[in-house]
């Protein structure tokens, strides 16, 4: 299946001839996206003493006029019968009934001229802060300091600054804002995509699914035919009239794209892609600041849905990312978006310690302000996505600092946590994986995969003992689709009524070398993610088409996964769905729980869902149901579309 390989270099070069013309110039310097490798941030003083006469720009996020009652709005949307149904509100709308009044706004943007700010209302929800570290400092009763993080495993160092403590608000507007953010400069989100284990070195892998593929060198055409959306093509519904947006924090080369789909044969308008740079956008695209996360949703939405518009809101990846999201929801263009970096949603949401990610200084009100973009974007019918992790039922796992050793806590990512945000999760697919026991691979090791799983790699573990490895050595723990109980976000209404759902897990402590830094909540009914899911294992994944940095070479990646992958293929087939049903879907989360409640989800031989009963993501198990592993398994999507016509 590999013929169509042969000419399209040729395509690939004449269109990079003009692929830098579709996009503004990012004035940012690419930043690193944290990993476990990155070291600790050195500690330079106070900025003031470092940069003090180089202003600084945040963002302060104004407070919806009535949360309670926007969020009963979405519910009234969502719900079949309800006068309301579907009823969306456009930005203007949107804006008229719940954003902060013009005098709100003027008061706040007196109150932070009095400390000799600058201040510009960027959004309906959003205002752009410039002035000096001193004069922010003042505003904000906080001390500005300058960090250093080295240069690492070819990763180039960076510096950034952040408050030691966080902004405390001015009392005569502190009703009216709902976060500051930005004080803290640093890299804060990781892309969510995966390799396979350098630990193991494949030999083969036989398919046992009907795409022409073998899995590990999927492309969206072996999605289409494995998950049913070859129906929906055969209908002539392609995305066409419709609007995929992307949100992230790296940019892309956007010739990559184009030639992943020319390759694949697929006719899509060359003008289909903007890019809109926010806050001056995420710099140059780089391997390290994780360019191939925006290249892989790029071409996975957009080759799910061909014949859509894509818009890419790309932000630099710091505690502003937030402008981000504001201004994919306030364009209000696109009708359907995808997230795929996250973070450990305890750590986004409070802050642990010095570790190598966001999570200094504490920033709930992050989580905040974002929730009610969020729920502005259900109010206008926008579909939401975000990946729901690779790190299993382990997600704490990834702040953990390099020199420390912490405790293994149940934690899920943020944002997928958000319940105004459907979560995509990760399965294995079926069949005979092959792996190397030497070094020229004349000895090899079967692991069969009978069923379509959930993506956990225990399932290697076996072979790694033959190899001499523990799980965490071998490189396998706690690899796997993100899944569990939320801590900060409470169960929603959509998942009252099922009965399948968990509460948090008791004896959950986050400790570091043995010193308890937080005692996570015990059986707190939280929202349970993921909802739904689809192929996410790197041994059973994909390929991109990605430019390389370093080397400027463009090449084909193979056996590449994670539910970073998930979250884009939802995004195109809600482009597919809401071109058959010719308007917004909104929260997609309504009609699947109402689905499931209804008896609907797996009846019959046009079932929506398909279960996945085998396998686990190191903690929670597959099940006939729904289940904080998958959800409610895999989507059948042409089933899903007939479902949907019906009252949902």
């Amino acid at each position: 299946m590999r013929t169509w390989r042969a000419g399209f270099l040729t395509f690939f070069l004449v269109l990079g001839l003009f692929s830098s013309a579709m996009a503004e110039t990012a004035a940012q310097t690419a930043l690193p996206y944290p990993t476990e490798k990155t070291p600790l941030a050195i500690d330079r003083g106070t900025l003031t003493a470092e940069s003090g006469t180089t202003p600084i720009s945040i963002t302060i996020a104004l407070r919806l006029r009535d949360l309670n009652e926007a969020e009963n709005l979405l519910s009234a949307l969502h719900t079949p019968g309800d006068p309301e149904f579907h009823q969306f509100l456009t930005a203007k709308e949107f804006v008229a009934r719940f954003a902060p009044t013009d005098a709100d706004v003027a008061k706040v943007i007196a109150a932070l001229g009095k400390y000799g700010l600058m201040v510009q209302r960027t959004t309906a929800t959003t205002l752009k802060v410039t002035g000096l570290p001193a004069d922010m400092e003042r505003a904000f009763s906080v001390s500005l300091h300058s960090y250093d993080v080295p240069a690492h495993d070819n990763v180039p160092g960076y510096t950034f600054h952040a408050p030691l403590a966080p902004a405390t608000i001015p009392a005569e507007i502190s009703e009216l804002v709902a976060a500051v953010v930005g004080l803290d400069s640093r890299p804060r989100f990781r892309p969510l995509s995966r390799t396979v284990s350098p630990k193991l070195r494949m030999a083969s892998s036989v398919r046992q699914t009907t795409a022409p593929d073998e899995p590990g060198l999927w492309t969206v055409t072996d999605f289409a035919d494995y998950y049913d959306v070859q129906p929906l093509y055969h209908r002539g519904i392609t995305g066409s009239g419709r609007t995929i947006g992307i949100v992230t924090f790296a940019s892309f080369t956007p010739s990559d794209a184009f030639a992943y789909w020319s390759a694949l044969g697929l006719s899509v308008d060359p003008n289909r892609i903007k890019i809109v740079n926010v806050d001056g956008g995420p710099g140059a695209p780089s391997d390290a600041s994780g360019s191939g996360e925006t290249t892989l949703d790029v071409e996975q939405s957009g080759g799910i849905a061909p014949g859509a518009r894509i818009i890419v809101y790309q932000g630099p990846n710091t505690g502003q990312g937030l402008d981000a999201f504001a201004a994919a929801i306030d364009g209000n263009s696109a009708e359907t978006i995808s997230v795929s970096w996250g973070d450990w949603e305890e750590c986004a949401n409070r802050g642990i310690g010095n570790s190598t990610s966001a999570c200094m200084p504490p920033d709930r009100t992050f989580v905040e302000a974002a929730h009610e973009l969020f729920v502005r974007a259900a109010i206008q019918g926008q579909t939401f996505f975000a990946a729901a992790g690779d790190w299993g039922a382990y997600t704490d796992s990834i702040d953990c600092p390099v020199a420390d050793v912490c405790s293994d806590t149940l934690s899920v990512l943020y944002p997928a946590s958000d319940t105004a945000i459907t979560a995509a999760g990760g399965t294995t697919l079926p069949g005979m994986q092959e792996y190397c026991l030497n070094a020229a691979c004349t000895s090899t090791y079967e692991v069969n995969i009978p069923h379509e799983r959930v993506w956990g790699w225990d399932y290697l573990t076996g072979f790694c003992s033959v190899l001499g490895y523990d799980p965490v050595t071998c490189g396998i723990f706690p690899i796997g689709t993100g899944g569990g109980v939320s801590i900060i976000f409470p169960e929603p209404l959509y998942q009252f009524f099922l009965h399948d759902t968990q509460l948090s897990q008791p004896d959950q402590s986050w400790t570091v070398n043995g010193e308890l830094v937080y005692a996570l909540p015990a059986y707190y009914p939280g929202r349970n993610v993921p909802d739904i899911a689809f192929n996410a294992d790197p041994n059973t994944g994909y390929e991109i088409y990605y430019t390389s940095e370093p080397s400027g070479v463009f090449g084909i990646l193979t056996f590449v996964g994670g539910t970073s992958f998930v979250a884009p293929q939802l995004n195109g087939v809600s482009a597919l769905l809401g071109q058959d049903l010719h308007g917004r879907l909104g929260l997609l989360n309504f009609p699947l729980y109402l689905l499931d409640l209804t008896g609907q989800g797996y009846r019959g031989p046009h079932a929506p869902f398909h279960a996945i009963r085998y396998g686990d993501n190191w903690f929670y198990y597959g099940s006939n149901g729904y289940n904080p592993a998958v959800g409610f398994g895999t989507l059948d999507v042409a089933n899903f579309a007939e479902a949907l016509r019906g009252p949902f």
